[in-house]
């Protein structure tokens, strides 16, 4: 096949990419083996063109670098000052890391990236974004005050083996601190939400106010929607009827920040390895950081299709961004009144947007904010903008097209060969197996670790109702069952599901054992718990048990 990319067996298209190699190149120049090349390589043909001449860059967000496509996941903590910020990269990591400071007042006053290295050291920031292998470089544009405060701490540990994680200086309220940063702190976060595949929004039971400043840092993520994590840390220092409000304030104060119609998932827990203060919610505390662990431990499974959806959203904005500037070009006068005209068409710039959108059949929200636009065009001359070129758009229509598929289908295929590691070590070890993993010995698997059948303890109330049911040669049939089973108002679905899990010998009838069974999984489903799709060994009736000496162990003696 003349292109690598339409290939129709794995194999030719292995062997297309081999002779590529060679020095061999399909009909478009591709040649790329990974997602990750794939991408970069989709980036610097189609897309940085068209970004590059209609001054993308100085409006919206620089270019895209190797490093950007190839760093690891990163997830960013963003928070009011003690909301636990710092504590809770320590509880992930359950190690200090260099540059840490923590404490009730405002600790950590600046930017600080942990990430993975062999010796553990702090990089400072001026240093930091002149190293092409990390994904920093283009934080140079914010200068000195912020290179100042920020710095990169590294050390050897297994959770930054696949994930980094970055956190920021503890948002204060008031006006006088937003001043005295000396530097755009709205900004720096808009270009890490960008870039980092979790922004993590902590917030205390105690302070729940959302500052001037912390409520735009949230705006700054506008677009990011679907990274956004809210976790309400010191739960545990309120009672369950003091949670109920705090979250209900919570939920209310994000509504009149976070502009979406869903509701932002929130983790409510004390995410420190000290003694909860109040342990009447242990339960769902450890439910909801198991949730969140689980979350943060599906990121490198998804960074290829996160790259690839911001990507897609780079792309799409940057085509409305090169309509826009075409269009100012395209309206100025080419001898006088250039300045006046400037002023009319940066007034009519929401009237502009109405018109692109009808014109090229765009949604509303691709457009940039207009407030922010109108700002930053009074600095520049549009008789000097480029006129559209449709070639360059025509580019990017044809990635998002066609190539996008290719690399989705490359995602899968990568996946199903070499599935990406979860992030392990940490706060994540340990948890999972053991006595102390979520759900031992509760529900299902309770009784798995006693010599006796669990189900014999409940068995001679369970006897009574079997013997009520007029049993013939010691079993009753599937209507009388079906009778008693019904009083337990479980749906139809959830009783056809037990009955097959009970009745073992698959002879449409129930004995006393199984009877038992089927009343002690009914009682499993009422309490909240699921039910498995094969019956576990311990549950198994010791009468229905393929190995008579396991018969022993459990000690079953009839009634």
């Amino acid at each position: 096949s003349p292109r690598g990319l339409t290939c129709s067996s794995p194999a030719n298209e292995m062997f297309s990419w081999v002779k590529q190699e060679q020095g061999g190149r399909n009909k478009d120049g591709e040649m790329y083996q990974t997602v990750t090349e794939g991408l970069q390589s989709l980036y610097t043909k189609k897309l940085l063109p068209l970004e590059e001449t209609y001054l993308f860059h100085d409006f919206h967000s620089p270019a895209l670098e190797a490093a950007d496509f190839q760093s690891k996941p990163m997830v960013l903590l963003v928070g009011q000052y003690s909301t636990g910020k710092t504590t809770f990269i320590r509880y992930l990591l359950e190690q200090d890391f260099p540059g840490m400071r923590i404490g009730p007042e405002p600790t950590t006053d600046g930017f600080i990236a942990v990430m993975h290295g062999e010796n553990e050291g702090v990089v400072p920031g001026n240093a930091l974004v002149v190293d092409p292998k990390k994904p920093f470089r283009k934080l140079n544009a914010f200068g000195n005050s912020f290179l100042n405060r920020f710095i990169c701490s590294q050390m050897p540990n297994q959770v930054l083996q696949s994930i980094s994680i970055i956190d920021t200086p503890g948002i204060l309220s008031g006006e006088k601190q937003r001043i005295s940063r000396g530097y755009d702190f709205a900004e720096v976060l808009r270009w890490f939400g960008e870039r980092v595949d979790r922004i993590i929004l902590l917030f205390d039971a105690h302070k729940l106010d959302i500052s001037d400043e912390f409520s735009e840092a949230i705006k700054a993520f506008k677009g990011q929607d679907d990274k956004i994590r809210v976790v309400l840390n010191k739960a545990d220092q309120v009672d369950t009827q003091q949670l109920m409000r705090v979250y209900g304030a919570l939920m209310w104060s994000l509504g009149k920040v976070i502009n979406t119609p869903e509701v932002v998932r929130v983790y409510l827990g004390s995410f420190w390895a000290k003694p909860l203060q109040n342990t009447e919610n242990r339960r769902l505390f450890e439910a909801e950081s198991q949730d969140l662990f689980r979350d943060i431990q599906s990121l490198p499974r998804n960074a290829a299709l996160r790259k690839l959806n911001d990507l897609i959203k780079r792309a799409r904005l940057a085509k409305v961004h090169a309509y826009i500037i075409s269009y100012l070009k395209k309206e100025m006068p080419s001898l006088f009144g250039r300045e006046k005209k400037k002023e009319e068409l940066i007034m009519r710039l929401p009237e502009i947007y109405t018109t692109l959108q009808r014109e090229h059949h765009i949604s509303p929200g691709d457009f940039p904010n207009v407030a922010k636009m109108q700002d930053m065009l009074q600095h520049y001359d549009f008789s000097k903008f480029p006129s559209l070129k449709m070639k360059l758009i025509e580019s990017v229509d044809k990635m998002l097209a066609t190539k996008i598929a290719v690399l989705m289908a490359m995602i899968r295929e990568e996946e199903s060969k070499q599935p990406p590691a979860m992030v392990s070590g940490g706060a994540f070890e340990g948890s999972q197996d053991g006595p102390f993993g979520q759900g031992y010995g509760e529900g299902i698997s309770a009784g798995a670790d006693t010599e006796d059948w669990i189900v014999s303890r409940d068995k001679h109330r369970y006897d009574e109702i079997f013997y009520t049911l007029m049993p013939v040669n010691g079993k009753i049939t599937g209507v009388n069952a079906k009778k008693e089973m019904m009083n337990s108002r479980l749906p139809n679905t959830v009783l056809g599901k037990i009955w097959k899990l009970a009745d073992c010998d698959r002879d449409g009838m129930l004995d006393d054992e199984e009877f038992a069974l089927a009343q002690h999984l009914i009682k499993i489903k009422l309490e909240g718990y699921e039910l498995p799709t094969e019956l576990p060994d311990h549950l198994v009736p010791p009468a229905h048990r393929k190995n008579p000496t396991a018969d022993a162990l459990y000690n079953h003696t009839e009634d």
